[in-house]
């Protein structure tokens, strides 16, 4: 009898965007059928069918009292648990490829189970014929942080310098680079390096390998992926302005960190 319920309780909600909707709509307030009506655009007759069926399913009832339309203690419990669930495949779909076709090893189990934090986020992708556009949302934006971490597994001709006057400004900069990065940067900007270490606002860490690449700061958290070839996409950013971004982004960060060796 449980199974069938379940059965049944799936079905209504997956089957009718109106009643996935009213469900969702109902979970941030109690709310009149005007409302309702005006929510969803939509007369009485063509919402009333929805809302006997949601009653019928206990997930809805009308407080004779407000005569306002409330969820139900199992309405309550399935619409919190739908939610999160709805959240994460609208992230998925937002930019499908960004999921499919990029290498998502370098983030950690614990941090894919809580994808759905970065579900406010925008994607950025370049035209072939400007690939690093992108990055101008990149400096625009940390132009205006005042507490930079970031792990950077590919190198950027313009970074040591501008990082360098980050130090000199003495904004609070924690990064973390890949070997290959560390040996490139100390080889051909070895005064910039130093002047960066020099800094007391700086700290900066060695790791042998990674397969993401990303900045988060107290106003947002970027992120580029590598392709499953194994080659780095510089035409694609996440980015994220909201606070459960910016906090799954500080999380990344601190994995990142327990692994790396400070210099």
């Amino acid at each position: 009898m449980i199974t069938m319920k379940s059965k049944g309780l799936l079905s209504l909600l997956t089957f009718s965007e109106k009643r996935k909707d009213l469900l969702l709509f109902l979970l941030e307030q109690p709310s009149t059928l005007t409302n309702i009506r005006n929510k969803f655009n939509v007369s009485s007759p063509e919402i009333a069918p929805r809302i006997r069926e949601m009653e019928s399913a206990n997930l809805m009832y009308k407080d004779p009292s407000t005569k306002m339309y409330t969820l139900t203690t199992t309405g309550m419990i399935v619409a919190k648990s739908f939610k999160p669930f709805l959240d994460m495949v609208g992230l998925l779909e937002k930019n499908e490829d960004f999921w499919n076709d990029h290498d998502l090893s370098g983030i950690p189990e614990h941090l894919l189970d809580r994808l759905v934090d970065l579900k406010d986020c925008n994607f950025y992708v370049d035209k072939l014929e400007n690939i690093y556009d992108s990055h101008k949302v990149f400096t625009e934006n940390i132009g205006h942080s005042s507490l930079i971490k970031g792990v950077s597994p590919v190198y950027f001709s313009s970074y040591p310098d501008y990082f360098m006057q980050l130090a000199i400004k003495n904004v609070p900069t924690s990064l973390i680079l890949t070997r290959s990065v560390y040996d490139k940067v100390e080889n051909e900007h070895a005064d910039k390096m130093k002047a960066y270490c020099a800094a007391k606002s700086t700290e900066l860490y060695l790791l042998e390998n990674a397969k993401v690449a990303f900045v988060v700061t107290d106003i947002f958290f970027s992120m580029s992926l590598f392709f499953k070839s194994g080659n780095y996409d510089p035409r694609t950013d996440l980015v994220c302005f909201d606070r459960s971004g910016i906090q799954w982004g500080n999380d990344l960060f601190e994995y990142y960190l327990s692994q790396a060796k400070k210099l």
